[in-house]
């Protein structure tokens, strides 16, 4: 497809861990699926939004949701339903579209390495392609900025979760356990982590423990 062909143009030099990522385009990505496991479980849905320039950009954002083959108890958790689901774009269409939309974007998520596992598997299932950006997660990069002194005095909840951060953040948690919903939570909460990391001089993808994609996760220094 040539969204596809255009994703692997566009993705064909992989950005630097050591590059400064202040100009850089994130994107801050979430999906929802029928289960926890990647190798049986189906992508249900699929959102992200821009962060450029200290800033979130509403024009560039995405929502997809996937039609699925009857209910799972995941339901109960993102809300979408066999039949709500009905006329979503189909699976192949839909990735070669979020891939549109990723471009050369650094992927940013909050435990992201079921959302790339997902994506990843459907983009072999599908196109006989891996992903090849470079990726960041939020929980990691909290820490990674924590560990070169940032974040001065404020303790960090143990067990990591979104909420714990958005709670740490005084965030509202607003249009949680969905998509499109975690994707902004998300970007809110690395807005604050960039902040704090431009303070710290920690310009660098890799003083925010980047990592590619198709690497064992996570990515760490040394």
């Amino acid at each position: 497809m040539d969204k596809v062909r255009k994703y692997l143009e566009t993705n064909r030099y992989r950005l630097s861990r050591q590059a400064s990522w202040e100009n850089f385009r994130f994107v801050c990505v979430d999906s929802e699926s029928t289960g926890l496991d990647a190798r049986k479980d189906k992508l249900v849905s699929l959102a992200g939004v821009g962060l450029h320039q200290g800033e979130i950009c509403l024009w560039d954002q995405v929502s997809i949701i996937m039609p699925i083959a009857y209910n799972t108890s995941s339901v109960t958790v993102h809300g979408i339903t066999r039949e709500t689901a009905s006329s979503g774009m189909e699976e192949p269409e839909a990735i070669a579209f979020f891939l549109d939309w990723l471009s050369d974007g650094v992927i940013v998520g909050h435990h992201i390495g079921h959302d790339l596992a997902m994506l990843n598997l459907a983009c072999q299932e599908h196109f006989q392609i891996s992903l090849n950006n470079v990726a960041i997660d939020t929980r990691e990069a909290i820490l990674a900025v924590r560990e070169a002194g940032g974040f001065p005095g404020l303790e960090l909840p143990p067990n990591g979760s979104l909420d714990a951060l958005l709670e740490l953040f005084r965030i509202v948690p607003h249009d949680r356990h969905t998509a499109s919903g975690d994707a902004y939570l998300t970007a809110q909460v690395m807005l604050r982590i960039l902040k704090e990391a431009g303070k710290r001089h920690l310009w660098n993808l890799e003083d925010l423990h980047a990592w590619y994609s198709d690497e064992p996760f996570p990515f760490r220094k040394g």
